[in-house]
């Protein structure tokens, strides 16, 4: 689509030190050419037994650069996707958390734990020999589309300015308010029958979605309990893990000339919104800050506003004033090194 500042988000500029990674500066004092700073979304695998925010440490570490964000919280049980937000692209962080994510998760049935993983302490236990593989699939229907979910006391969500994980560690056990969620498709994809049945699940679903308590509701819902095994996020909206980074490589690469062209530019970041290209004199504007005139029948935002060679200049909301729609610019970057 076509239509008739802010400063340049940037870090600072410097040349690398000895052993810093490619990437960690700009220029040198003798006028020397060195990799630009590395400014994207890169997709990263999460391994087993660290934090989101272990993994943005040691990220930093290994790239040699100090802005890192993640998009989209996992468990330190818990691997696969996440997306690590780098240099001006951390303030892209809330459209990338809205983005649908895919989840492979092992359940058992017959228990159900007090954080509802195998991680707690057991708090109820039956039989589920009875249950069958019709059983399941048919509960299962009752979990699809918008449902309710009442979050977890494990969950990193704040009641009364405490984190619920804090509370709980604390032995404390707060009400919380249900949260309506969307689970967009979920599959059986294998059933082991048994006093102890396992199940596998695919699940695809909206931002803020538990998948523990997913599998808790289902142990209800089947009258035998049920607790998460293991779960995997294998996709958050385009991104997908078998184009993930193993943070074990992330040093390697970052050494080499590789890493570049993992990192995924802004505007191919922001693909799931839609993009307006504008000519010389509107870009001039939206790096100002200024809002443009919206084209014709302009659709809801938030959208991409390019330069003509395809640069992120800002992510824009249309907004009417008096007679006419105009897009606003809500987050400005300005010159294409920041965009890019």
């Amino acid at each position: 689509m076509k239509v008739p500042s802010a400063a340049s988000d940037q870090s600072a500029v410097r040349a690398p030190q000895a052993g810093e990674p490619a990437g960690a500066g700009i220029g040198s004092g003798t006028g020397g050419l060195v990799p630009a700073p590395l400014v994207g979304v890169l997709n990263v695998d999460k391994p087993t037994g660290m934090t989101s925010h272990d993994v943005v440490a040691a990220a930093r570490r290994a790239l040699g650069i100090r802005r890192v964000g993640h998009s989209g919280t996992l468990d330190p049980a818990a691997t696969g996707v996440l997306l690590l937000c780098l240099g001006p692209a951390t303030r892209l962080v809330e459209y990338l958390h809205a983005l649908p994510k895919t989840y492979v998760a092992q359940a058992m049935l017959g228990i159900a734990t007090d954080t509802q993983d195998v991680s707690g302490q057991v708090v109820a236990e039956a039989d589920a020999s009875a249950v069958t593989e019709t059983l399941v699939r048919e509960a299962l229907g009752r979990f699809q589309g918008e449902i309710w979910q009442t979050p977890p006391m494990v969950s990193a969500l704040k009641v009364g300015g405490r984190r619920l994980y804090e509370r709980a560690r604390a032995g404390e056990e707060v009400p919380r308010e249900p949260r309506r969620v969307t689970i967009h498709s979920l599959s059986l994809d294998r059933f082991e029958p048994g006093p102890r049945a396992c199940l596998w699940l695919t699940v695809t679903c909206s931002s803020g979605t538990y998948i523990r308590t997913l599998v808790d509701d289902l142990g209800r819902a089947l009258s035998c309990g049920a607790t998460l095994v293991s779960l995997r996020r294998t996709a958050i909206g385009q991104f997908r893990v078998k184009d993930a980074v193993r943070l074990a490589d992330l040093g390697a690469l970052a050494a080499s000339s590789e890493l570049a062209a993992r990192v995924v530019p802004l505007a191919a970041a922001l693909a799931h919104l839609s993009a307006i290209t504008l000519p010389p004199a509107a870009s001039a504007r939206v790096r100002h800050g200024e809002p443009i005139p919206a084209p014709p029948d302009c659709p809801p935002g938030p959208f991409r506003l390019l330069d003509e060679s395809g640069d992120l200049l800002a992510v824009a909301e249309p907004l009417r004033q008096a007679t006419r729609w105009l897009l606003v610019p809500r987050k400005v970057f300005g010159t294409a090194h920041a965009a890019r």
